[in-house]
């Protein structure tokens, strides 16, 4: 029960954001969540005794997240990539100034280059299609990824019994993630040709299976850093779903996903 009201007001939470507020308000709460999850980020990296500046990755999360939306051309220029080359150099400087040479100086460096890619990048370009392609694209990625999540969570529970991926995510189930293919491509083939323009039920079933598969592989990912790193959820945030992280790797696979469709085929 505590999941699905967390589920209820995180929904209403966007709604009101996306379709209410001003096409900025979108900019700002993705750059806020992009903040939240490098810090869960960070504290992963502690967890195996290489920690990094939690201020630092989170205002390069948010940045990123940021020069990302506001991109012209995801694919091809804006500001996205001088800020990327300051984001290497940044995390260049940080780690000199941290201390001594250490086994942990390499895992620190990495952790503060990728972790800002990582999740700022993904949620700047869902911002990105909010300001290109309208509210109703951007929720379309949001609806068939979290139909598709909750589908797995279900079915997995009630029917599940061959374990998908045992040593990174012993709860995920093969039965589970059909299950999630099957509402993933149903809610495609019924929602594209309404919310992303030039799309037919056709391009939206296939679009619905490259987004399941994609979430599946995210949230996998994000799974394998937290068992890498010791802990069981990347934080308590959200009752019932852990989190920030918990609740947005699927999306942080599946956008860059959606932008390439909507760049190439749509």
């Amino acid at each position: 029960m505590t999941r699905v009201l967390s589920s209820i007001v995180l929904v209403a939470i966007v709604g009101g954001v996306v379709f209410l507020a001003p096409w900025w308000a979108t900019v700002a709460v993705t750059a806020l969540v992009a903040a939240l999850a490098a810090f869960e980020m960070a504290g992963l990296s502690a967890a195996v005794g290489a920690p990094i500046s939690r201020p630092v990755v989170m205002t390069a999360a948010a940045v990123l997240c940021a020069a990302t939306a506001f991109t012209s051309d995801l694919i091809s220029g804006g500001p996205l990539v001088p800020v990327l080359l300051a984001l290497v150099v940044g995390a260049g400087l940080v780690t000199l100034g941290s201390g001594a040479p250490s086994p942990a100086v390499v895992t620190r460096t990495a952790m503060l280059v990728m972790a800002p890619i990582y999740v700022g990048v993904p949620l700047g370009a869902l911002a990105w299609v909010h300001i290109g392609y309208g509210p109703w694209t951007m929720v379309f990625l949001l609806a068939v990824v979290a139909l598709s999540d909750s589908t797995q969570y279900f079915v997995g529970r009630a029917l599940g019994r061959r374990k998908l991926a045992p040593s990174i995510s012993p709860a995920k189930t093969i039965e589970g993630a059909l299950g999630g293919v099957v509402a993933a491509a149903l809610a495609g083939a019924l929602l594209a040709p309404m919310w992303v323009i030039g799309t037919t039920w056709v391009d939206g079933l296939l679009l619905g299976l490259l987004l399941c598969a994609a979430g599946i592989a995210g949230d996998l990912f994000e799974s394998l850093l937290k068992r890498s790193a010791g802990v069981k959820d990347s934080s308590t945030l959200i009752p019932g779903h852990g989190g920030v992280l918990d609740r947005i790797d699927a999306h942080l696979f599946a956008a860059p996903v959606f932008v390439l469709f909507l760049r190439y085929v749509a």
